[in-house]
């Protein structure tokens, strides 16, 4: 087929259902759409098919953004991260609180944001793209770029007497990651029912970790 005959093809599909989309709208409003179904009904809800009839596109639309599902799904948690890490350098570049404060505020931030986009979370965190060692290229970047710069976090707080400087830089930012993360799962699980004390856990787990 022309490029032209493509071109014509694709401005159809954007007028589906009386819609008219710029290209880059289409796009965020198909990324939008699909973190929505992740929320409803998990990982299992989300299908090209599904998404392109919720959007009210052609299924041919969809496809021309994300070539699979899983392609689809990489690019949603990409952009978790890209949201995750800008969330950490507003926490932390706040200079009005001290540093100490800016950290019991990052975990409080961690818990409510796991506990209040736990499919999400997961999408980002789990088995669904880890395990099956489906990530796309640049889902890998991104979410190493984010992890390179907390481990950057890290090296700055020991030097700093915040963090215990004996302790390896990459191995304190794994384990204190991984002390959160286990946490915002027992919470997500339910293992831990009474989420009034969760305030109290976040305190307990910054007073653990800082020197």
């Amino acid at each position: 087929m022309s490029r032209l005959a493509d071109k014509i093809l694709l401005m159809t599909n954007f007028n589906t259902a009386g819609k008219s989309y710029h290209h880059d709208d289409l796009r965020q409003k198909l990324i939008d759409a699909t973190r929505d179904m992740i929320r409803e009904g998990g990982v299992e809800a989300v299908s090209l098919r599904k998404l392109a009839d919720r959007v009210g596109v052609s299924r041919t639309a969809a496809y021309h953004y994300f070539k699979d599902k899983n392609d689809l799904l990489c690019t949603l948690a990409e952009e978790g991260f890209r949201y995750w890490s800008e969330e950490l350098d507003r926490i932390f570049q706040d200079e009005s609180k001290a540093l100490a404060d800016r950290y019991r505020s990052y975990i409080r931030w961690y818990m409510t944001y796991a506990l209040e986009n736990a499919e999400y979370y997961d999408l980002m965190f789990g088995r669904a793209i880890w395990k099956q060692n489906t990530a796309t290229d640049s889902l890998k970047i991104t979410s190493y770029n984010m992890f390179q710069k907390q481990v950057e976090r890290t090296r700055q707080w020991q030097e700093q007497g915040f963090f215990n400087p004996s302790e390896d830089s990459l191995r304190l930012a794994q384990v204190s990651w991984g002390t959160l993360h286990g946490l915002a799962r027992l919470l997500i699980d339910g293992v831990y029912t009474d989420d009034s004390h969760i305030d109290e856990m976040c305190d307990c787990a910054a007073n653990l970790l800082m020197s």
